[in-house]
């Protein structure tokens, strides 16, 4: 590793520390909740209205028709069953069940050992469900009657609860929110933000003498706040021994009982998943016999409904796919043909989609070649392949690479295939060509971008290969699962090396470990010294390299002032004198939004340096490089146009973007400096990763890993962590999530060999 380029001295910028910058989204948490000793802050921050067919609009509709799925669900279940004691059969023997499991008792057996559900038969094509083949735009939902929300007014000031959150309980609760407020005051931690001690001096405040830790509104509020908050932290549910030692710890008496009371109301659901290391079934002789069997070990969880039945959705979605024969589209010989002239791994990558459904490709950066060259050898083949990113700069670099491979090849699909949204010119180039075959994720569901959907309302394509599939949340990859036609092929490509999705889920990592499809690993390394030092960190090793050409400097700070000082002079002078990167190329990368070299700190020395100016419109100036947050967890970069009465006018990926006024503090921030959990998806010809020595406890092996991975050409490390950096990349591994994937899937699929 080289040592810093010689800086032109500058002036000292001043203290950083902006407490007037936007908080549009904080660092979506790797794992770590209440109920997994941690507590998690929200990814990301709402997002607001945008032009036509915005991002903000796009991931929106994207979510629609998981939702209208959901909510039919709900409207088949029967009513709520008012208490515990009035659940019979089944539900009656499951609340017994988790009351034993908590006990250290043995599970009763009719609820643990009933007869195995009938394999699923392979060939079976489900009847889809009619979907319109027209994007529809959600309607957000109406507006809160303004009595109802002068009602909740009322009761918010009684309680000594901020009245700004009004509108929202009033949205929540609906017509009768202030009298159902009154009689659960407990209900407002149903709000985003408010926390139990909040909502307990609330409740004081209205109950008075009746309001007591042991109330049994509290305790059901306070398990689904805890179940809230660990699907922030990315969990899909929880095993009731986390969340009962969660309750303890929220002042809860008896936990047992919140955990029932919760199932019997139906505010969440209760599961039980085989553990891995269960015995096998009993022999019919056995039975017979009467012969004592040991029962199968079990893991009882609790989880929301809404991520409750997307993870189920997903995994029948990629049952479906798997166990359905793809479509004869393409001679066998054709495949071979394509695989003959590929590359090594990319031939491997042909060869396993060809006869399969559901195919797994890992790999780092320079990988992203072999799934461009099955695209390309898909479309020549004359089918309508597809590659979706997740971020329009990642849809214009795969392009990119997409029409470097075979130029004639990727126009073959598309001009066989259906008129879609990005109709050929008359005389089109590579480029064009490669874009038309290239979508973002939300763009696709939306049908804003693609191929658009059939008369059954499924995506009218043949193949589709999904870029950084790590960042798959459980809900999107439900939608895009549900949404494919039946004999498609889905490929999942990624690094599974990086940070996992914002959302809850991990739904790459589950499908490796879950080895119900194949799995092709790339051969193909990543260049240069960056590319030997990145892959050096997935394997746990923080290794020296040689950087000739100045392509990984490390620059030694003793504090977090020095941090953000050296930080701007690299930005502003350093990197672009000696590396020829100009400084709006050039990322800074931190590990969080607070303390002394965080976001906040990093952007506000950045500004005053880069872009100098009074703040007009909340903070921000015209120029001002910024983060724009359409929807929880997704950041796109833009720069600030102007400021009017509609609101603040941003750039996003070549897009205009308008953010109303009321949106601009919860979904726009500077972003000079961003943390890698925004940054992930997304790369820079120089990145310029802070590591300030109070960001120690914030390290860890994927995170190092993603933010030295941003860089293209260039990689400074501003290093004040001393050991805890190698430490980090050896011992500390992501954070588990408690999911149900793999359990899902195995007992619908076969394990593949």
């Amino acid at each position: 590793m080289s040592t810093e380029p010689e800086p032109t001295e500058t002036a000292e910028p001043g203290h950083p520390g902006d407490e007037n910058a936007p908080e549009g989204g904080t660092e979506a948490p790797e794992g770590g909740t209440d109920a997994t000793q941690g507590g998690a802050e929200a990814a990301g921050a709402e997002g607001g209205a945008t032009s036509d067919r915005s991002e903000a609009e796009a991931e929106l509709a994207a979510q629609q028709v998981e939702r209208e799925r959901i909510e039919l669900r709900k409207a088949e279940k029967t009513a709520p069953v008012e208490s515990g004691g009035r659940l019979t059969g089944a539900a009656a023997d499951l609340l017994a069940a988790v009351r034993a499991v908590e006990g250290g008792q043995k599970p009763t057996s009719p609820v643990f050992s009933g007869p195995e559900p009938a394999p699923r038969r392979p060939a079976a094509e489900p009847v889809r469900r009619p979907q319109p083949t027209a994007p529809v735009t959600p309607a957000g939902p109406a507006a809160p009657a303004r009595e109802t929300v002068e009602a909740v007014h009322a009761v918010l000031t009684e309680g000594g609860a901020p009245q700004t959150l009004a509108p929202q309980v009033a949205a929540m609760l609906g017509d009768g929110a202030a009298g159902e407020l009154r009689a659960d005051p407990w209900q407002l931690l149903r709000v985003a933000g408010v926390r139990p001690e909040q909502a307990d001096g609330f409740a004081r405040a209205l109950l008075g003498a009746e309001c007591g830790p042991d109330d049994e509104r509290r305790a059901r509020a306070v398990t689904v706040w805890l179940l809230e908050q660990a699907a922030l932290a990315g969990h899909t549910a929880l095993e009731i021994p986390a969340l009962t030692a969660a309750l303890s710890r929220r002042s809860v008496p008896d936990p047992d009982a919140a955990v029932q009371s919760t199932i019997a109301e139906g505010d969440a659901l209760v599961f039980q998943d085989a553990l891995d290391s269960a015995a096998p079934a009993p022999t019919p002789t056995q039975e017979s016999e009467g012969e004592e069997t040991e029962e199968r070990p079990v893991r009882v969880l609790l989880g929301l409904e809404q991520y409750a039945l997307a993870e189920e959705s997903l995994a029948d979605g990629l049952a479906r796919v798997i166990n359905s024969v793809p479509k004869e589209d393409g001679s066998a010989a054709g495949w071979e043909q394509a695989a003959a002239s590929a590359t090594r791994s990319a031939a491997e990558l042909i060869g396993a989609v060809a006869g399969h459904g559901l195919v797994l490709h890992t790999g780092g950066e320079a990988s992203r070649a072999e799934p461009a060259a099955l695209v390309a050898a898909a479309r020549a083949l004359g089918l309508r392949a597809y590659a979706a990113t997740h971020s329009t700069d990642g849809r214009r670099r795969f392009a990119a690479l997409l029409a470097d491979v075979t130029p004639g090849a990727v126009a073959g699909g598309e001009r066989q295939g259906q008129d879609g949204p990005a109709a050929q010119q008359a005389e089109p180039t590579a480029l064009d060509d490669a874009l038309a075959a290239v979508v973002t994720v939300a763009g696709l569901l939306s049908g804003a971008e693609g191929p658009g959907r059939d008369v059954d309302g499924a995506l009218d394509l043949d193949l589709l290969v999904v870029l950084d599939a790590p960042q798959l949340d459980v809900e999107t990859a439900a939608v895009l699962a549900e949404s494919l036609p039946d004999g498609a092929r889905l490929v999942l490509s990624g690094d599974p090396g990086v940070l996992w999705s914002a959302g809850p889920g991990r739904v790459f990592a589950d499908l490796l470990a879950a080895r119900v499809c194949p799995q092709v690993a790339s051969r193909t390394p990543d260049p240069g010294p960056i590319g030997e030092l990145v892959s050096g960190i997935g394997i746990g090793e923080l290794n020296q390299v040689e950087a000739p050409g100045k392509e990984v400097v490390i620059v030694p700070v003793r504090d977090a002032r020095e941090a953000v000082h050296r930080t701007v002079q690299l930005v502003a002078d350093s990197v672009p004198r000696a590396i020829g990167v100009p400084t709006e190329e050039t990322q800074v990368i931190t590990p969080g939004h607070g303390g002394a070299a965080g976001t906040r700190a990093l952007n506000a020395a950045l500004k005053e340096r880069l872009n100098p100016g009074p703040g007009r419109f909340g903070g921000f100036d015209p120029g001002d490089r910024v983060a724009y947050s359409p929807t929880p967890g997704h950041t796109v970069p833009g720069r600030v146009v102007k400021a009017d009465d509609d609101g603040l006018h941003l750039e996003c990926a070549g897009a205009p973007v308008v953010v109303p006024k009321e949106r601009v503090e919860q979904s726009v921030r500077h972003g000079w400096a961003l943390t890698a959990h925004q940054a992930v998806g997304q790369r820079w010809p120089a990145a310029v990763v802070v590591l300030p020595g109070d960001a120690a406890q914030a390290l860890s092996r994927p995170w190092v890993y993603t933010a030295f991975g941003r860089a293209e050409r260039h990689l400074s490390v501003v290093h004040g962590v001393e050991q805890a950096l190698p430490q980090a990349v050896a011992e500390v591994l992501a954070k588990p999530r408690t999911t149900r994937l793999p359990a899902l899937l195995k007992a619908q699929v076969p394990a593949a060999g």
